[in-house]
């Protein structure tokens, strides 16, 4: 018979050196890891239930709405800026997440606002910046990145702060390019994560994708600072501004409604990707070769009679919504990049003024836990068991009737109407 000490002896030999062999962590993952992984989608986030951002989402309601996202799926968020309780509060309650399942997993992009001197108010000096505002936005996510390395992967310097038309804030590239610099450099130093990613998220024409008015010397600086290019597209915001694509042309007036609307989201799609190249494409010709990522693009699924609802473009539903989601996903993993998704959850303080604004639609999830109709096939699988949001069950718009929803796809307007 075989001595049972040895046998003890030799499986506590083995634990030992199983448990000593190396492994890697979910700490030391890092955005080259993540970004254009479609093991880990990516989404924008904010999680404002109120009519202003003055009530800010607390802990708990964060952790809801970071369960729900989990399982969708998602594993990479967006924010906007670091000067509201949201995005330290986010990250203190994915932090929590971790601690209490250390299989969960949520990463950040951490956003920062840029403002120009004088933002919001009559005289904007776009060739400057608010330096005070401004630094202390870097400086909290220089502290919020250190305190939470696990968690923060990217930050961007700015949202749409280069484009023209953000008339009330915009800077020059200059600005952005002095503060990715500044970023850069503490990675260098080491009080940084070295393997932290540097953007800027911004609309496809700063990134040189548009009119030659953004063709400037320290954009191309700025292409070659960043770590990767976060990029801009809205086909939704076309369908008024640049609607050639949108109506319904002459030899596809025999189909039926929804035949019309299947063909112009394909439209809409080769929209966004015309965009991406010509990004693409200006960003090679400079010499630049960098990852492109899609840094926001979205559909809303209600516009009340603003230009994008029946009265103007005739683009906000849900089955349209759910239609442009799935090619920007199906696109975007087909290509290896990232999509941030705009967004998880509809805010209602975007148009406060306005309810049925289509700013206030662009969510995948209503604010009381309504699932859109892109998101019905999961609640059929159950997906959002036992997950709550404002204390309401996870269910589907319109109840599930689906007729009811094919109802209420808006027409597109046709060539030869507006000819008429």
């Amino acid at each position: 018979m075989k001595n049972p000490f040895k046998i003890i002896l030799l499986l506590i030999a083995s634990i030992t050196i199983y448990s000593c062999t190396p492994t890697v962590q979910k700490s030391e993952i890092s955005a080259k890891d993540i970004l254009g992984n479609p093991d880990y989608l990516a989404i924008s986030y904010g999680g404002y239930r109120e009519n202003t951002r003055d009530v800010q989402p607390s802990i708990e309601e964060l952790k809801d709405d970071m369960k729900i996202l989990n399982a969708m799926g998602i594993k990479v968020l967006r924010t906007y800026n670091t000067k509201l309780k949201q995005a330290s509060n986010l990250l203190e309650a994915i932090s929590q997440l971790k601690r209490e399942d250390v299989s969960f997993e949520m990463y950040v992009m951490l956003g920062t606002w840029i403002d120009c001197e004088n933002a919001w108010t009559a005289n904007p000096n776009h060739e400057a910046e608010d330096i005070e505002a401004n630094t202390a936005e870097i400086e909290r996510a220089i502290t919020m990145a250190n305190k939470y390395s696990d968690i923060v992967k990217i930050i961007a310097v700015g949202n749409e702060a280069m484009v023209h038309w953000a008339s009330s804030y915009f800077v020059s590239p200059t600005i952005i390019l002095k503060w990715v610099n500044h970023l850069q450099k503490l990675k260098k130093s080491g009080d940084l994560p070295s393997d932290l990613w540097i953007t800027s998220s911004d609309n496809f024409a700063s990134w040189g994708g548009g009119d030659e008015s953004y063709h400037l010397e320290d954009l191309t600086k700025l292409l070659n600072a960043v770590d990767f290019v976060s990029m801009h597209t809205y086909p939704f915001h076309d369908t008024h501004y640049n609607d050639a694509f949108w109506k319904v042309p002459k030899d596809q007036e025999n189909l039926t409604l929804q035949e019309k609307v299947d063909a112009s989201m394909l439209r809409a799609k080769e929209y966004a990707i015309a965009q991406y190249n010509a990004t693409a494409n200006y960003i090679k010709s400079v010499g630049v070769s960098k990852p492109i990522h899609i840094g926001e693009t979205g559909w809303a699924s209600i516009a009340g009679t603003t230009q994008y609802g029946s009265t103007g473009a005739g683009a906000a539903d849900e089955y349209k919504a759910k239609l442009y989601y799935n090619h920007m996903r199906d696109w975007t993993n087909s290509e290896g990049m990232s999509c941030f998704y705009f967004e998880a959850f509809d805010e209602k303080w975007k148009d406060a003024q306005n309810p049925l604004g289509s700013e206030n639609h662009f969510g995948l999830i209503t604010i009381d836990g309504r699932a859109k109709y892109v998101l019905w096939d999961a609640v059929d699988k159950g997906v959002f068991n036992g997950l709550t949001r404002n204390g309401n069950k996870i269910t589907k718009s319109y109840n599930g009737d689906s007729e009811a929803l094919l109802e209420n796809i808006l027409k597109i307007p046709s060539e030869i109407s507006l000819e008429e």
